[in-house]
């Protein structure tokens, strides 16, 4: 049987399984089809146009239309197309972003290992933990701690550090040996009476009850994003990191920063790490490493683990991982270049200069009927949609409030995406204040239109 397939839209919902996509719904709705990009805004098939609210997924901090990235992978493209790192192999592009991203980090590293996504990189650094254990004798030291509701990627492994239960049903997850404790969000898991400071230690002594009844020799490691994004912007509360890392020192666990999201000035830092004062064995980097121009991830170790992997590479003969594509010529040269642009236009001194407004028009809207909580930091927020703010009681997630609130935006020129019950903002790092204020004027009646949806929905 012949299908005739007259249309880009009718063309993706017979060939294209999606991400993140009810594939149910997406047979019948069809895609937005995109078809370029202007500074902070894309434009559909049709010709609309729209600020993109959440950056691409967290990850265009230069916008769709720099040009600079464009030529930087074009020269390379015509001078060394691919090239890869395998028995010592290397190439320009690759040295040069190994030696800045040394160079840019907030802790004392000693060695970068190129990957292709987060979540890749995120493998990479679970798998270093049992590959440093096992070369410092304690083969034993191999669990690994990460967070309800954290986000670090797809992978098997990598979403078995994901703490969303959408990423662990029906994919038989997580695996052995990978441990959730607390998420640090006051908001939700604060209790009556309850500061934040006694919040941030209730969480730290829940992480070492955790440790001891696992037992300290059996735990190597500990993932954090500094901010968790993905989880719904979750702002860890004053002196959680502080009471965190001190148990984690207490019981010799390694700490792993995932800064696929915070990382190069979204907090309006270089790191989230230093906003929140965290000093990593590891830390994981991609997204705005090539503000999305290509696909690249980055690992960076300190000396006691590199020196690790040199002894026990040297009994076995190699080191027995890598990607195809690590440290790909025109990815590393892309990345190279978004390095650059970030020094020399001072990006994240712009972020300092335009994030107190996001964060104020952010926080504003916490006034709003439908938001029970606003939150952020930087150029990144969140507003979490409940159906009576005093008591902060949730909809029934069958009835979809952000995702009516994310079409809603979309209707009216923005693109974001529900997380949850979240309404999220994640701009591109280039915004104007002038932009920001439209994100927000738009934003505020899609809320105003689904909070009077809701009511005639009999949602209240």
């Amino acid at each position: 049987m012949t299908i005739l397939l007259n249309s880009l839209e009718a063309r993706d919902a017979a060939f294209v399984l999606h991400p993140y996509t009810n594939a149910s719904q997406h047979l019948k709705d069809g895609p937005l089809v995109i078809a370029r990009g202007e500074g902070i805004h894309i434009v559909d098939s049709e010709g609309n146009k729209y600020i993109e609210g959440l950056g691409g997924l967290f990850c265009a901090s230069l916008g769709f239309s720099e040009q600079r990235l464009v030529d930087a992978a074009t020269r390379q493209m015509k001078e060394l197309p691919f090239y890869h790192s395998f028995g010592g192999k290397s190439h320009e592009t690759a040295i040069e972003l190994a030696d800045r991203l040394i160079e840019l980090s907030p802790v004392p590293m000693s060695k970068v290992f190129f990957a292709n996504s987060g979540s890749e990189a995120n493998d990479t650094a679970m798998k270093l933990v049992w590959y440093y254990h096992n070369a410092i004798g304690r083969p034993e030291k191999k669990k690994i701690i990460s967070r309800m509701r954290a986000y670090h990627g797809v992978t098997i492994a990598s979403a078995s550090l994901t703490g969303l239960p959408n990423n662990h049903r029906d994919f038989d997850l997580p695996i052995a040996r990978v441990l959730h404790t607390d998420c640090p969000e006051f908001y939700r898991y604060g209790q009556p009476g309850e500061t934040e400071e006694e919040f941030a230690t209730r969480c730290a002594e829940s992480l070492e009850r955790l440790i001891l009844s696992e037992g300290p020799e059996t735990i190597g490691a500990f993932f954090a994003e500094p901010l968790m994004a993905s989880g719904g912007c979750i702002v860890p509360p004053p002196t959680y990191y502080e009471k965190i890392q001190a148990i984690l020192k207490k019981y010799d666990v390694l700490l792993i920063a995932d800064e696929v999201i915070c990382g190069f000035g979204r907090l309006g830092t270089m790191f989230g790490s230093e906003s929140f004062g965290l000093q990593p064995d590891m830390i994981v980097m991609a997204k705005q490493l090539s503000a999305a121009y290509q696909p690249i991830s980055a690992l960076m170790i300190n000396e006691k683990i590199h020196s690790a992997i040199v002894s026990e590479s040297e009994k076995i003969g190699t080191f027995g991982h890598g990607f195809t594509y690590s440290g790909h010529p025109v990815a590393t040269a892309v990345a190279l270049e978004t390095l650059k642009i970030y020094q020399e236009r001072d990006i994240v001194g712009h972020v300092q200069d335009v994030a107190p407004l996001f964060q104020r028009r952010l926080n504003d809207l916490s006034e709003h009927p439908l938001v029970g909580n606003a939150r952020g930091r930087g150029l990144i927020g969140t507003l979490e949609l409940v159906r009576n703010k005093e008591t902060k009681e949730a909809f029934n997630p069958a009835h979809g409030i952000a995702i009516h609130a994310g079409r809603r935006a979309q209707a009216h020129g923005v693109i974001t995406r529900a997380l949850g019950d979240n309404y999220s903002l994640c701009p591109p790092l280039i915004i104007t204040e002038g932009q920001i204020n439209e994100l927000f004027d738009r934003s505020t009646r899609a809320l105003d239109d689904s909070y009077a949806w809701a009511r005639a929905s009999g949602l209240y």
